[in-house]
């Protein structure tokens, strides 16, 4: 397990070092001038060249990318060109404020899908069992920015204007406002709970038709004794891997619902970093999102070999 842990570790590294590369050649590939786009109207034939001097713009692109790449370990991404602010710290808040809407996201959507799944296992071939496999489906297949529309329709317009479209916070913690958190968060969770739904409820019918599970019925155990005690926890180890993987989709799926209700966190400073062609922004924040996908994909891997017996013995 250790082995493979490690052989996780590298190919995630590779991978970040890949995206790296993949981002800055993209961004220097991009039409215009750095040094005009952060001087503005105040540029002089001048103040270019001493600009260009300093951003080592007139250095080959290999020099460029090895000086941003070094400068990228421990932190530094430059200065926005948008802000004029250090990039570390313009992004600071706005990753707190993601990392809370993910956070509550995966707090209420977890539970909530494997209630949900174990619920319609228990109520396998019933209507019930229909309507959610149905619905299920049906969420699963649409982009989370069209859940999100539907649901300001619904609840931000016409008579039923229970929340407002856009989150219009002060200056105060997300959490601090939780009726402009709730479109946001009700987004993400439908857009999590399906896959997790459908795989507790093929994870649980299985559990249920296994024999220590009957075997526990003929002992005259009470039905909820059963599920509590020899069925829940049993079905939930196969579905182990599909959530990590589910709150891993969390780093990128959060881009397109930050920007639709307008949410302070590093999804829309991307949005907004590309239509300002904010070069030294959007490299962090792609490079950031790529490192917490990595990162919560090495941690599924773990959660899956722990949970699994069958995948850890056929690892090593």
């Amino acid at each position: 397990m250790i082995r493979l842990i490690i052989n996780r570790l590298f190919f995630g590294l590779v991978t970040l070092f890949a995206v790296s590369l993949i981002v800055f050649l993209a961004t220097q590939a991009l039409p215009g001038d750095a040094a005009s786009a952060i001087l503005g109207r105040d540029a002089t034939p001048e103040r270019l060249t001493a600009l260009r001097e300093q951003l080592n713009l007139g250095d080959p692109v290999a020099v460029q990318y090895g000086k941003w790449l070094l400068a990228a370990l421990t932190l530094d991404f430059g200065t926005s060109f948008a802000s004029g602010y250090p990039v570390a710290e313009y992004l600071a808040p706005r990753l707190s404020n993601s990392l809370w809407l993910m956070a509550f996201a995966a707090i209420i959507g977890t539970p909530l899908a494997l209630a949900l799944g174990s619920f319609s296992a228990m109520r396998r071939d019933r209507g019930v069992d229909h309507a959610t496999s149905m619905v299920t489906l049906v969420l699963a297949s649409l982009p989370e920015f069209v859940v999100g529309i539907v649901l300001i329709l619904i609840f931000s317009t016409g008579w039923l204007s229970l929340f407002p479209p856009i989150f219009a916070g002060g200056s105060g913690a997300v959490w601090q406002y939780p009726g402009q958190l709730v479109l946001p968060v009700l987004t993400l969770v439908i857009a999590v709970s399906p896959p997790i739904i459908r795989m507790m409820r093929a994870s649980m019918i299985e559990v249920l038709e296994s024999e220590y599970v009957q075997q526990a019925r003929l002992k005259g155990l009470p039905e909820k004794t059963v599920i509590r005690r020899h069925a829940a926890p049993n079905a939930i180890g196969p579905v182990a891997q599909v959530i990590a993987l589910q709150l891993a989709w969390l780093a990128g799926g959060v881009v397109a619902i930050e920007y639709l209700f307008r949410f302070p966190g590093i999804g829309l400073a991307l949005m907004d970093a590309i239509d300002a062609r904010d070069i030294p922004l959007i490299q962090a924040v792609v490079l950031l999102i790529a490192g917490v996908y990595i990162v919560v994909n090495l941690l599924a891997d773990i959660v899956g070999l722990a949970a699994n017996p069958k995948v850890r013995v056929s690892a090593k």
